[in-house]
């Protein structure tokens, strides 16, 4: 029979055909029949089902094995004897021997028949010891898949005892050899189909035998933590990890983290390559898994862990945001690692190039996965941008993507940076301030925060960037007499020359803190500037003068020196003068006193008081003064100090102008006016300012800066408990009080008094009005009479005939930038550029030098972004839009730099003689040695923190160019985030790419 049954599969007929003449034989078989003609067909049956080249033989020889496995099972448990089994499962079958595929299948196939025989012990015995020989070869997926299903299809052939555990331990092993060679999907689904068989039995044996589980997963953590591996586990290892109970993971996570023989870079191997874990489409809890381990980390201290593995792995788990199928955990993950990464803009930075790609893919899907997400993103976004505030150049195309989105209030974003926070106490940090390799492209040196140190940074860069100053300051040769300024001086050096892309201002902060601040606390940037230049001023009164140099080279004339050698260094550099006159309205008495300044607190008009915006170009000839109650006969009182300085109503058409003027702005629509004499140019057709009209100034009813300086000088009516104590009348009396600067400062401080006290709330609130802020600002000087007539006979600053007023004109040099909404909390940043004489002017008129054009003045001048540690390139086009795309970033104290004119011609062509006399400033010897010898240091420093990183980092799997797929069009080679492609290959977008 056995003859018939092979001459039939073997002949050439239809499948049809074979399948009658068979099903013929099959029947016969169920008769009774000889022990030799069994053997016969056992044989040709077990033939066909592991050497067969066809499924339609196999499966012949399967039909064939079960019904003498029923009809005939004596010889059948001959057969299938342990000697049979043991030679199948060690050296194959046929002429394939170990290399026959279904073996495994074949021996599933029998035991169902010989499971009462008395052998059936004697077999599974064979089967404990060779299942566990078969996983300790890693056999592939496919036959791995194939013990599972045959253990727990028949339990009793697992390996128990000592082997049980050595059997978990090496299928683990054999898990983290899997690899999917193949790109199809139909080939991935039937991986991932395999790899569930295989973890789901260690699932099975863990339920029965839970002390397996801890030693397994000791297992698993030296496969994940190995160092020494040529080719990473796979990350099939994810199924493993969704089995072990949750209720066990407090104590899985305390033992490894507090295991003292795992090395740092073993467990930063371990936690990265279970990040990877994220794309493993078909896990559960995985994501719990990383977020304990990772939190598990931060309560031991491990920052340094923490930091390499979030910097390197932050990117690929966000790109896993685009697969619906693992979005979730990859959400999760993200959050967490956002959240806790609270020392650094670092990680979150590393996102924001991909940020909007990724918001426009999840619009385009339109799912409810999609949209969910989206929203958490939005609001995961918020709290960083609330965290990390100071970069609106870097923010404004993430703000763009997401605007539409829900924004969460404050309470809500101070909760989730609350309770993901890696440690409360912000000093364990300190040592971690972002990594930078080298210095910004800028050329420019940032500043270390030292614990919300902000305000002092910002004031500082401000300070350095106000060139006429630094160069003052680096030129001092008062060491001994003037301990603040040799600080000072050095932190300049320091910033000038040093090779480190940041240095650490914590001396001079030692030296120049108010006593009054809480150490650690957020303060207020302008109460230290005030209190800085103070402690400068007062400082060199008692020591040596800063200008000796000028003295003793006969630069000036003797009027001139004294003038000049009687003023300290922040005198002259910031000071300026005011005349406060008070007028009684009785007698008409006026009493006034000059006092010095350094900067002008400005308030904000009352929100009733309607003020005019600032883009409108006034004539030269309205910036004189004029009366509050205009007399019968107004010409009689040119000369008056009591002027007309409040807004204007916009429905009075006979509205005097403001006494402030900005340069280069205009209404749309509105015809420039002209300007007469030789004043700055502002032809909008030729004016570069023009450009930035519409973008740089705010709407007609917000606030200008002009609006507040003529808000300051407007004059103040003293009546009821206000009222003033007259001399002549001797008795309370109401009066008129008014300031007028009579002395210009070099550098002009305006501080904008956003900061008000609420007694409801017993805290410092604040006026988020936008300001808008010219780039030129023309202030209104008090003169002599006689200087006044000899300069409108020269035609010169802006004089008005007979009024006793000269415009000045400013540049804009440095603002800084609060965000957040009280003074006891939020961040400080500042925009600055170097404002110097240096530009090409054309021949001197009467000792006044005169500009070659004022867009070199005002817009070949780089504008550079200062936030602590980093620095950028920027515009002045991002210092006026700052607060419209964040409002809660606005203008706080900003510097002017007062252009070469008569008022200030002498100082200037001192500071210009010095300047071509000594060139660049020229250091002691002992600072010169000492920022040498840290440029050295610094440099040993970068080669062993490469040498140290690179220990930890080398073995780590890089992040794929996954944004490829979103942005066809453009080349990403270049982008930061992009390494090589990952291992296994495929497409970043396809299922391949994602899972492997």
């Amino acid at each position: 029979m056995d003859k018939i049954l092979e001459a039939v599969v073997m002949s050439s007929y239809p499948n049809n055909v074979k399948q009658g003449l068979v099903r013929r034989v099959i029947e016969a078989a169920k008769q009774p029949m000889d022990s030799e003609q069994c053997w016969s067909m056992l044989e040709l049956s077990t033939k066909l089902y592991l050497t067969g080249d066809t499924k339609y033989k196999r499966e012949i020889g399967k039909e064939v094995l079960e019904v003498y496995g029923h009809y005939h099972p004596e010889e059948f448990e001959e057969f299938f004897n342990v000697r049979f089994l043991l030679s199948l499962l060690q050296e194959g079958y046929g002429p394939l021997g170990k290399r026959s595929h279904y073996v495994l299948d074949y021996i599933q196939l029998g035991l169902q028949f010989v499971m009462e025989s008395p052998s059936a012990s004697s077999i599974f015995s064979l089967l404990r010891i060779e299942v566990l020989r078969k996983v300790c070869e890693r056999p592939s997926p496919k036959q791995c898949a194939k013990i599972s299903k045959l253990l727990t299809q028949h339990p009793q052939c697992i390996p128990t005892g000592k082997h049980q555990l050595l059997f978990c331990q090496q299928l683990i092993r054999c898990i983290g050899q899997f690899q999917c060679v193949s790109e199809g999907e139909e080939e991935i689904m039937e991986f991932l189909e395999q790899v569930n068989k295989v973890s789901g039995l260690l699932q099975r044996i863990w339920r029965t035998q839970t002390s397996a589980i801890l030693p397994s997963l000791k297992e698993l953590f030296t496969i994940i933590s190995s160092t020494e591996e040529q080719e990473a586990p796979s990350n099939a290892l994810a199924s493993v990890v969704q089995f072990v109970p949750l209720e066990l993971m407090d104590g899985v996570i305390r033992n490894l983290t507090n295991d003292d023989s795992i090395t740092d870079v073993q467990m930063m191997m371990a936690i990265g390559r279970m990040i990877d874990w994220v794309s493993w489409p078909l896990g559960k809890n995985i994501d719990k898994w990383i977020i304990a381990l990772l939190k598990g980390l931060a309560a031991v201290k491990k920052f340094s862990i923490l930091i390499e593995v979030t910097l390197s792995k932050i990117e690929k788990v966000f790109s896993k945001l685009l697969y619906p199928i693992v979005r979730e955990g990859a959400l999760s993950v993200l959050q967490y690692m956002l959240l806790s990464f609270q020392h650094s803009h670092e990680a979150f930075h590393l996102l924001l190039p991909h940020i909007p790609r990724l918001v426009a893919s999840l619009k385009k899907e339109d799912s409810n996965s999609a949209t969910s997400s989206l929203e958490q993103l939005a609001e995961l976004i918020h709290c960083m941008f609330f965290r990390f505030s100071g970069f609106p150049d870097l923010y404004e195309p993430v703000l763009e993507a997401v605007k539409a989105l829900p924004i969460p209030n404050e309470d809500r974003i101070k909760h989730l940076l609350g309770q993901n926070a890696w440690t409360s106490q912000k000093n364990e940090l300190a040592c971690f301030y972002p990594r930078l390799a080298s210095k910004s492209e800028t050329g420019k040196i940032g500043l270390i925060n030292l614990g919300n140190t902000c305000y002092m940074n910002s004031i500082i860069q401000s300070l350095f960037m106000a060139s006429d100053f630094r160069h003052s300051v680096l030129n001092s040769t008062e060491g001994n007499s003037q301990p603040l300024m040799t600080k000072l001086q050095w932190l300049f050096a320091f910033l000038e020359h040093s090779q480190r892309p940041a240095i650490s201002p914590e001396s001079f902060l030692s030296a120049s803190w108010p006593p009054w601040f809480t150490p650690g606390a957020q303060q207020d940037c302008s109460e230290y500037l005030k209190y800085l230049l103070d402690r400068l001023h007062e400082e060199e009164k008692t020591g040596k003068r800063i200008y000796q140099k000028l003295k003793e080279s006969s630069l000036m004339s003797q009027a001139v020196e004294h003038h000049y050698l009687n003023k300290t260094l922040i005198e002259k550099m910031f000071g300026g003068k005011m005349m406060t006159k008070i007028r009684c309205l009785k007698c008409l008495n006026v009493s006034s006193r000059e006092e010095a300044f350094t900067d002008l607190s400005l308030a904000f008009p009352p929100s009733d008081r309607n003020v005019r915006g600032s883009t409108s170009i006034l004539p030269v000839e309205e910036i004189g003064p004029q009366f509050i109650d205009p007399p019968e006969n107004a010409g009689q009182l040119m000369g008056s100090p009591w002027i007309q300085r409040k807004a204007p109503m916009a429905s009075d058409s006979a509205a005097p102008s403001m006494l402030v003027e900005t340069l280069g702005f205009q209404e749309p629509g509105e015809a420039a006016s002209p300007i007469s004499g030789n004043d700055v140019g502002v032809d909008a057709a030729k004016d570069p300012l023009s450009a930035f009209g519409e973008q740089a100034c705010a709407p007609k009813d917000s606030r200008s800066v002009p609006d507040l300086i003529n808000y300051f000088l407007s004059p103040e009516r003293l009546t009821a408990e206000n009222k003033y104590h007259c001399e002549k009348c001797a008795s309370l009396q109401d009066a008129e009080k008014v300031a007028e600067l009579t002395e210009g400062p070099h550098y002009l401080i305006l501080t904008l008094l956003r900061f008000s006290f609420d007694p409801r709330t017993m805290k410092r609130k604040k006026i988020l009005d936008n300001v808008s802020i010219p780039v030129v600002l023309k202030l209104p000087i008090l003169v002599a009479p006689e200087e006044t007539e000899e300069v409108c006979q020269h035609g010169k600053d802006g004089a008005v005939p007979g009024s006793g007023f000269m415009s000045v004109v400013y540049d804009l040099c440095s603002v800084v930038v609060h965000s957040g909404i009280s003074s006891e909390s939020g961040h400080y940043y500042c925009y600055s550029r170097e404002c110097t004489d240096t530009i090409p002017h054309g021949p001197a008129q009467d000792g006044v030098p005169k500009p070659a054009s004022d867009k070199q003045l005002d817009f070949e001048i780089q504008w550079y972004l200062f936030n602590d540690t980093r620095v950028s390139f920027s515009s002045f086009e991002s210092v006026s839009n700052v607060t419209s795309f964040f409002p809660k970033d606005t203008a706080y104290v900003l510097f002017y730099r007062q252009r070469p004119g008569r008022q200030s011609c002498l100082l200037h062509e001192a500071l210009a003689e010095a300047g071509r006399l000594h060139g660049e400033p020229s250091l002691h010897k002992d600072l010169m040695e000492a920022i040498s010898k840290d440029n050295i240091l610094f440099l040993q420093e970068q080669e062993k923190e490469a040498r140290n990183r690179a220990a930890y980092i080398s073995a780590l799997p890089k992040s794929p160019l996954w944004w490829r797929d979103l942005d066809r069009d453009k080349d990403d080679d270049s982008s930061s985030g992009g390494c090589s492609p990952a291992a296994g290959g495929g497409g970043s977008g396809s299922f391949h790419g994602l899972v492997f």
